[in-house]
């Protein structure tokens, strides 16, 4: 049975999933959540009642929170690419990273957003004032980290990245990551170029003037 991925492709957790997808050509099908999709709607609400994506089927199983749904495919529908290393030292290395940009990258991103489409201008207004002091403070930590790393966790490109990849993507048009950060504005740009993440990029491109904080003219 195809495995099938639940989700929005403008969703940042939803993009992570994707990425990793993408990494290792795993065939699956995405069920889009959304008005003209009442459907999927059902079926998702019915497979998991918290009303969260992305939610991953494999046959009568459901899988759900964006790590676990990665590391669920590397157990049962390994692929090319090992997204988690077997070592448990490194691989406590990725899980670490991997919660990093989605705790002190993306929550602020998420704050911001939360306040923007309250639509009262001062929920916006201390919405991104959080988000600023929370990712500059992740933003200087990860440009030290970075230092001799390609990827997240060194040469290879993990789970970790698979997080990274949105999270960087939409914290950059929150609060944009200034020229004092070389080495993260490079690695946010070797991100950009992966193959895997340039996709999911593109097929959610359209969702743009959604941007609840205006999408920037870039990316």
């Amino acid at each position: 049975m195809t495995l099938a991925l639940y989700g929005h492709p403008f969703s940042s957790y939803t993009q992570k999933v994707l990425v990793a997808l993408y990494e290792n050509g795993t065939p699956f099908e995405f069920r889009c959540l959304g008005p003209d999709t009442p459907q999927h709607a059902t079926e998702w609400q019915r497979r998991w009642p918290l009303c969260k994506f992305p939610l991953l089927v494999d046959g009568e199983r459901n899988v759900v929170e964006s790590s676990i749904i990665i590391e669920y495919l590397q157990l049962v529908h390994p692929g090319p690419v090992r997204l988690l290393p077997t070592e448990s030292m490194a691989a406590l290395d990725v899980r670490f990273l991997d919660r990093f940009f989605d705790l002190h990258v993306m929550n602020p991103v998420q704050h911001a957003v939360g306040g923007a489409l309250t639509g009262i201008a001062v929920k916006r207004e201390e919405g991104l004032a959080l988000a600023a002091s929370k990712l500059e403070l992740a933003y200087a930590w990860l440009e030290g980290y970075l230092a001799d790393r390609t990827w997240a966790t060194g040469r290879d490109f993990t789970m970790a990245d698979c997080a990274a990849a949105p999270a960087l993507f939409y914290s950059d048009w929150t609060y944009q990551i200034s020229e004092r950060f070389p080495l993260l504005r490079a690695y946010r740009a070797r991100l950009l170029a992966r193959p895997s993440f340039a996709r999911a990029v593109e097929e959610a491109r359209w969702f743009r003037p959604y941007f609840p904080l205006g999408a920037p003219d870039r990316d």
